[in-house]
């Protein structure tokens, strides 16, 4: 052993192991885990290993659950679901405050136990992991506490459906099952198959702190369990994990009327200005890359540095790579553990290769590996162009690819350069700078002069390819809450409509003449379809007049048209709200028109009035739906900032023609957004005469684009279209399926609901779902 001078001297790190010995005395004793099922562990007809990715060891035998296994949880949670939820608050709130002070009693078993399972270092598991598990439990004791005050409307899905990936095993557990309880719902619970054993200890101390049987139920198993519970009766699926898997779930539970949440996959830019600390900079990648072996689906494995400090910034950072100590897990001065499984090692190598393959060249550490287990040196890939593989595709490995910009603008384009967008670090010693930065870089979270902070009170979740929903704070608490009454369902127009034979532009033989042919409005003009093709509009059999057959080209002109509106996205709350309220003026002013085009269309002429008070509603929102700001972490404000979708589809209903139409698009476009909208295709009068009001009433030109024709062909259009970015469907049960099923191209938000009374179709639920949160961590105080 070295004396106190010689380590002085050489500043060597000594060994410093966590002990394991209460763990594996835990382990030997269990010896094969069951699932945990309405209160009880129950053991599987079939098994598998789980081992220790550091050493390949076996830990334990785990069962691997069936559909059949499924099937029991379900029923299980399904029939603990209603006691469960008519408990009060705080009642629930007692059962939450049990299970964290039984977690905190364990804390340091369990990071073992994590670290074993998984890989990662132990100072990670015991100073971030376990500790942030807690902290979600309290949390949410506290929200089960308020939950009768704060969400009177709301009442629980039932029983949800979760699905947890590797990475953070108990972290993720915490971030699902504690919402999901303090709302009320009972969960069913299936971790991944590589680190099951935390859920499984946690299982245990749901019976040990006496947990009501069939709250809480845990199925272990591999992709074939996810899918069997993905299928089965439950009311919500919450999914973290790979962009791909979320694709599939998306189309799996299409129509099924499943509430959905997906956290995905992320590749996520880390970006530092000329004027940064470049030394912070340098331990924020150490942090978001090398520390977690790259395995955190929002490490910022793109790094973009200013030009002028480039050089500067990859020597000291490949000097700080040089340092860092790859090895034992349990050892309290490793750096960077194990990759979770020797599958997953085997993908980063391949990744990696092909990065090398494109051009970039890989720089890693020269420390020595140990001989045994799944390990990969950390690393750059230096050179990497932005179409580059490995610029392109997550690793999810302890490499990053380093790029350099010169101006802010290309530091955006380049960001924004990718199909995800869970999170981005951005580095400035000058505030304004980062804030500009952090309102243009399409990402749910934002660390300025940080990265990776989480908090049980700050929403977590991403945009486009990266998923929807968030986790965490009181928008993770309503996502697990639903309206407690829902709106009264109305049938859809049974009167006309569309054509099988579409007229192209004239009424054909032995059809009487008719006196008006409306235009699509697109951009800020009226305009005839592409396809030159007309059909009669005919509501209760009597034709009125011509509307256009709008085309897959027409959406795309108007999508266009939409994304050159961006200003009004950007432009002040207030500013919208006059555009409202003038809007809702001018309306006021035809009023007896439009009531007579009502009438004329056989729908009911009070429309005109409540879709004027409808208008007046949504621009006293406009400059009022506020964000907030969360209490995280200390010398840091955490703002939830509500932002726009960006471009929208509307489909609307085909009865309630021009109220149905105003209930959703005028909080869509209260709230920033730019809307491209299908009207009722059996009345769609009442929305094309508004373009004169909307040209009347300084609405910027593309805010609002109106295609008529075909409904479900033109929202099939929009729920395939790369570039929108929410679909809002209204429609019968084949058309929403559809509109699911498609949208999971690019894992678009949607909202397919049936038609329904549209006299009470307004408040915040509308303009929650009109707005995705951006959260933003900016220093503050010391």
């Amino acid at each position: 052993m070295p004396t106190v001078k010689e380590i002085l001297d050489t500043m060597d790190y000594g060994p410093a192991p966590e002990s394991t010995t209460e763990v594996r005395a835990w382990l030997e004793t269990r010896g094969t885990f069951g699932h945990f099922i309405d209160g009880a562990f129950v053991l599987a007809s079939d098994s598998f290993a789980t081992r220790n990715p550091a050493t390949a060891e076996v830990l334990a035998q785990v069962a691997q659950g069936s559909g059949a296994d499924i099937e029991t949880a379900v029923t299980a949670a399904r029939r603990a679901q209603p006691a469960w939820a008519a408990l009060s608050g705080h009642e629930r709130a007692r059962w939450l405050y049990a299970l964290a002070r039984h977690l905190q009693k364990r804390a340091r078993f369990l990071a073992v136990l994590e670290t074993l399972d998984n890989g990662k270092p132990i100072r990670e598991s015991r100073d971030i992991d376990i500790p942030l598990a807690i902290r979600h439990f309290y949390h949410h004791a506290g929200w089960a506490e308020m939950a009768e005050a704060e969400f009177p409307t709301l009442a629980p899905h039932g029983v949800c459906g979760q699905i947890i990936p590797w990475n953070f095993p108990l972290l993720m557990l915490a971030w699902k099952v504690a919402p999901a309880l303090a709302a009320g719902n009972t969960v069913v619970l299936k971790p991944a198959e590589q680190t099951p054993l935390t859920a499984l200890a946690f299982a245990e101390i749901c019976a040990e702190v006496g947990l009501p049987a069939g709250v809480v139920n845990i199925v272990t198993g591999d992709g074939r369990t996810g899918a069997a519970l993905v299928g089965a009766k439950v009311d919500k699926i919450a999914f973290t994990g790979s962009t791909e898997v979320g694709r599939m779930i998306r189309r799996a539970t299409a129509g099924s009327g499943k509430a959905l949440t997906l956290e995905l996959g992320g590749k996520s830019p880390f970006i530092v200005f000329a004027d940064a600390d470049l030394d912070a900079a340098v331990e924020g990648v150490v942090n978001a890359i090398w520390f977690n072996q790259g395995q955190v689906c929002c490490a910022g494995s793109r790094i973009l540095v200013a030009e002028s400090v480039a050089k500067l910034f990859t020597e000291r950072l490949t000097a700080r790579l040089q340092k860092l100590r790859t090895g034992d897990p349990l050892d309290k001065c490793t750096d960077m553990g194990a990759i979770v499984s020797p599958e997953q090692l085997s993908r980063i190598r391949a990744l990696v290769a092909q990065g090398e393959a494109a051009g970039a060249t890989l720089v890693q550490c020269e420390g020595q590996l140990p001989a045994q287990g799944s390990f990969y040196a950390p690393g750059l890939l230096m050179g990497a162009d932005p179409a580059n593989p490995a610029s392109v595709e997550e690793i999810f490995g302890p490499v990053a690819t380093l790029t350099s910009f010169r101006t802010p603008d290309e530091a955006v384009q380049l960001a924004n350069n990718t199909r995800y967008g869970l999170a981005a670090s951005i580095w400035s010693e000058t505030i304004t700078l980062a804030l500009d930065i952090a309102a243009q870089v399409k990402a749910g979270v934002i660390w300025i002069n940080g990265t990776n902070l989480f908090d049980a009170a700050a929403g977590f979740g991403g945009m486009r390819e990266s998923g929807f929903g968030r986790e965490g704070g009181r928008e993770g608490m309503e996502a697990y809450l639903k309206p407690s009454a829902p709106p009264r369902a109305m049938p859809e127009a049974a009167a006309g409509g569309l054509d099988a034979a579409p007229m192209p532009g004239a009424p054909s033989a032995g059809q009487p003449a008719i006196d008006r042919t409306a235009k699509l409005y697109i951009g800020d003009k009226q305009t005839r379809p592409d396809s030159g093709h007309s059909y009669r509009v005919a509501p209760q059999g009597r034709e009125i007049g011509l509307a256009p057959l709008g085309s897959r080209k027409d959406i795309r002109n108007a999508v266009e048209a939409a994304h050159k509106a961006g200003s009004w996205g950007k432009t002040t709350g207030h500013n919208r709200a006059q555009v409202l309220y003038y809007l809702a003026e001018n309306l006021a002013a035809r009023q007896a028109e439009f009531e007579a085009r009502l009438t004329e269309m056989g729908a009911d002429p009070s429309e005109a009035d409540a879709t004027i008070r409808r208008a007046f509603y949504y621009a006293a929102w406009a400059d009022k739906f506020d964000g907030a700001v969360k209490s995280t972490q200390s010398a840091k404000v955490t703002l939830a900032i509500n932002e726009p979708w960006g471009v929208m589809g509307v489909v609307c209903p085909d009865a309630s023609p021009l109220l149905g139409f105003a209930s959703l698009v005028l909080p869509a476009i209260a709230m920033g957004n730019r809307v491209v909208v299908v009207p009722s295709t059996s009345m769609p009068f009442a929305a094309t005469d508004l373009y004169q009001v909307f040209d009347t009433s300084d609405l910027p030109g593309g805010v609002v684009n109106i295609v008529t024709g075909a409904k479900d062909e033109l929202a099939k259009t929009l729920a395939q279209h790369d570039d929108v970015a929410a679909l809002w469907y209204v429609g019968d049960a084949q058309g929403r399926t559809m509109v699911e099923a498609e949208s999971a191209g690019d894992l678009k938000a949607t909202w397919a609901i049936g038609n329904r009374d549209w006299t009470d179709a307004q408040g915040r639920d509308f303009l929650t779902r009109a707005t995705q949160i951006k959260t933003i961590w900016v220093p503050y105080g010391t």
